[in-house]
């Protein structure tokens, strides 16, 4: 990698350019770009970039080798950019990717390691108790086994009299295995063992997942299609879901965002020429006639069915995450590009954000915390400082 290049400006230009699309160590639409450098020179990594389609439609044998090996995807041309802003991109990649190599291993296994403890020490706790219960039910048979006894003694001539009469009578098979079952003391108590054991297994994995929803894919009154419109067409997250950048909610978009293409995108193509049935819904939403291109004066809203909800006690800022933290959207919603109807892809649980939590590098780098530390370094030199300092005017301090 070269130092003259800049690693910062490749940074943004990759997040606003590439992410949609790509990432450095995994494959998102396109592949992972992690060795790309050692696979072609920067002077045709410069040219792919540019223009990839100019390349194929050239004939290119690399070019086109990749197009092929990629299911022919198109990938975005950047004519706007110069050659020093993709040099700075392809710099950014390898800084990313040297960051890759050099991360611990050992800070993963130790996570393991710990996460493996806590669950053998649960396991343990679990037979223990399962132990305890036995021991407790044993004592509890045995103490009605003696008073049985007891009861069958100051019977014994009622209990003789009736067992001459039953046996006149033919028992069927299953009245002779109950019979020989309540007289194996030792089955029986390991019946009602395994019976308790497999109530307390079956409870306890109903009440974990008392409110986890992961998988949950209701149906929507329009069929919206994130693998069409953020897989095929590229289209990025936050051109529908803006709010994810600036506030605590990422937001559902108006039906004047859909509007902006399918005023014109009627997919007729694939319907023999008639408008697609779904993005009618979208016209009556919005009420609009496509012969006259007109909008009347009765707009109705779009049903969606909300399909990620965390508790009300738990507090969640797409910002925070997305600007200052730079995670993507599919380490939490996974991969949205692929599916044809969204749905929840990870269980959303405290667990689950406390193990990303445990795990994620904290990101310095940027205009929050220079402001944190800017407001640290007054308040050493005696000056006062106030609440908006810290954050104190962001919306969502005070509304959830």
């Amino acid at each position: 990698m070269s130092h003259a290049q800049d690693v910062k400006e490749g940074q943004t230009l990759f997040k606003s350019k590439c992410t949609t699309c790509h990432s450095v160590t995994k494959k998102v639409v396109g592949p992972a770009l992690a060795g790309m450098t050692q696979r072609h020179d920067e002077e045709w990594l410069v040219k792919w970039i540019r223009n990839s389609q100019a390349m194929v439609a050239a004939g290119d044998p690399t070019a086109v080798k990749l197009f092929e090996e990629n299911n022919n995807l198109v990938m975005t041309a950047f004519t706007d950019l110069s050659d020093d802003q993709i040099k700075n991109i392809i710099a950014y990649v390898e800084d990313e990717e040297a960051k890759a190599a050099q991360a611990p291993a050992g800070g993963s296994a130790e996570a393991g390691a710990a996460q493996s403890d806590d669950a053998n020490t649960f396991m343990i706790v679990g037979l223990i108790a399962i132990v305890v219960l036995a021991v407790v039910i044993i004592i509890v048979l045995n103490r009605v086994i003696r008073t049985l006894e007891k009861v069958i003694a100051n019977n014994q001539a009622a209990i003789e009299a009736a067992q001459a009469r039953n046996e006149m009578i033919t028992e069927s098979r299953f009245a002779k295995f109950a019979q020989a079952f309540v007289k194996n003391k030792k089955l029986v108590g390991f019946t009602v063992l395994m019976l308790v054991a497999f109530l307390a297994v079956a409870g306890w994995n109903t009440l974990w997942n008392v409110g986890v929803h992961q998988g949950y894919e209701p149906v929507q009154p329009i069929k919206f299609s994130h693998q069409i419109h953020a897989g095929v067409n590229q289209i990025e997250c936050q051109y529908c879901h803006g709010g994810a950048f600036k506030s605590k909610n990422a937001s559902i978009p108006s039906a004047n965002v859909c509007m902006n293409c399918h005023n014109t995108v009627t997919a007729s193509d694939h319907y023999d020429g008639e408008l697609s049935p779904e993005i009618a819904k979208i016209y009556r939403a919005v009420d609009y006639n496509p012969d006259t291109r007109e909008y009347g004066n009765n707009p109705k809203p779009i049903q969606w069915v909300r399909v990620h909800n965390l508790p009300d006690f738990a507090y969640f800022n797409h910002s925070q995450h997305v600007v200052v933290a730079g995670v993507e959207c599919q380490t939490c919603h996974g991969p949205v590009e692929t599916m044809e109807e969204i749905y929840q892809y990870s269980p959303l649980t405290m667990k689950w954000c406390i193990d990303c939590h445990r795990t994620t590098e904290v990101n310095t780098d940027n205009a929050y915390y220079d402001q944190l530390i800017e407001a640290h370094e007054k308040l050493k030199k005696g000056e006062k400082m106030t609440a908006a300092m810290i954050g104190g005017l962001e919306c969502g301090k005070c509304h959830y």
